[in-house]
């Protein structure tokens, strides 16, 4: 990272100790983690405040062949050979635990409701049967339901290169970008048609989006779409597609209820969970005490400029509060940006694409990007602002530690 010179600060801090402790400003430590207290609180954002103790966990080591099935290769699943080939380019060998577990079940043609930690491969876990199933017949039509613009490019990103040279089509169809550009693309039957659910139901009430052509529905984070109202688009896409269809659910969380939801679209589905839904296995996580809002900026500061923050996301509960800290962190010399739903879809894909490779290397997100970023080697998550639910915080610190690598979560606390 860039700073300029007349804000340099001493970057030697000890991290690896159970407490973080910055510089003494006025006579008093402005941040550390100070053991076990009962912090209690007031109510705040949505429910009770999360006590802080929940955000204090160690990393469980754990290596890759953890994560992946090392005693099948995806060569072992029958896949087609055009399939087999973009496979290999992105250098997939060993399938995960998810991959291994649904893959079989998907090509059967089974509904399934599969349960997997962030960064577990969740989406090749169902792209590649559903591609395997287009190759075979290309009438075979898909349907992906994701509750964010973003988590819905991301898919159709890789949907791209396990695609490669088949002639398979698909389109994104997401609010924020051209109604027009997506029906002239809808127009060409493509196999595979992924997006929100406002922007699908829309088309489909244009009759520009026939839903009684497919015959295969996968949805993405399904407990995030209950949380985001989603429900009766849901239904109301799905009453009109096909009566005869393969059905996949999909979600890092599960709530009794979403689950209960979900078993009404799905015919006898197998349910796979291939573990516990903790964000604790590959990510470390401490507090950083705090006692008045203006230190915040000044802490902050402190943490980024050490060598180990490679590649920092942060979340801000509001929208004006990103912008404002994106300026301020801008103004202090570092290379950082803000996203959030006020911002264009091709500005907040531009800015995604630049912290992927590294132009920015500080991202401010609210909640938007916490379901949707799928970005390798995010070395922190910071929470600037406290998560509304525990369900929240976990896949906010979901984006770091992801496919067995490890990683760092830290909470700001007063």
């Amino acid at each position: 990272m860039e700073q300029k010179s007349s804000q340099s600060r001493t970057s030697s801090r000890n991290f690896n100790k159970s407490s973080y402790r910055g510089r003494k400003r006025s006579g008093n430590n402005s941040w550390k983690y100070r053991g076990k207290r009962n912090y209690g609180g007031s109510q705040r954002f949505r429910g009770a405040k999360i006590n802080p103790e929940r955000y204090i966990a160690k990393a469980v080591q754990s290596e890759q062949s953890n994560l992946h099935v090392t005693d099948i290769e995806f060569g072992d699943f029958g896949l087609a050979e055009a399939l087999n080939l973009n496979i290999e380019k992105k250098r997939y060998v060993h399938p995960t635990q998810i991959q291994d577990q649904t893959i079989p079940h998907i090509l059967a043609g089974k509904d399934v409701l599969g349960l997997a930690s962030t960064g577990s491969g969740k989406t090749a876990a169902f792209l590649i049967p559903m591609v395997n199933k287009a190759i075979l017949d290309k009438n075979e039509r898909c349907l992906i339901i994701v509750p964010t613009r973003e988590l819905a490019d991301q898919i159709q990103k890789e949907l791209e290169q396990l695609t490669n040279g088949t002639r398979i089509k698909s389109v994104l169809v997401i609010g924020g970008a051209s109604m027009h550009r997506q029906i002239y693309l809808l127009k060409n039957r493509p196999q595979f048609v992924i997006g929100t659910p406002g922007r699908m139901k829309d088309l489909n009430e244009r009759r520009m989006l026939n839903l009684s052509h497919f015959r295969n529905v996968i949805l993405d984070e399904v407990d995030r779409m209950l949380d985001m109202g989603f429900i009766h688009d849901i239904r109301a896409l799905i009453s009109k597609m096909n009566a005869e269809k393969q059905s996949l659910f999909f979600s890092a969380t599960m709530s009794l209820k979403a689950e209960e939801v979900a078993r009404t679209f799905l015919n006898d589905p197998i349910k796979i969970q291939t573990e516990k839904q903790s964000p604790k296995k590959n990510v470390d996580q401490n507090i950083v005490k705090f006692k008045n809002p203006e230190e915040k900026l000044d802490i902050l500061h402190d943490l980024l400029i050490n060598e180990d923050f490679k590649k920092v996301l942060i979340f801000s509960r509001t929208k004006r509060g990103a912008d404002k800290l994106s300026k301020k962190l801008v103004q202090r010399g570092f290379k950082a940006d803000a996203i959030h739903g006020d911002k264009t879809q091709n500005r907040r894909l531009r800015i995604i694409s630049n912290f992927r490779q590294d132009s920015i290397n500080v991202l401010i997100a609210t909640d938007v990007a916490s379901r949707g970023l799928d970005i390798s080697n995010i070395t922190h998550v910071i929470n600037y602002d406290e998560p509304a639910t525990y369900d929240d915080y976990i896949h906010r610190i979901g984006r770091t530690g992801r496919v067995g690598k490890k990683g760092v979560a830290l909470t700001f606390v007063s």
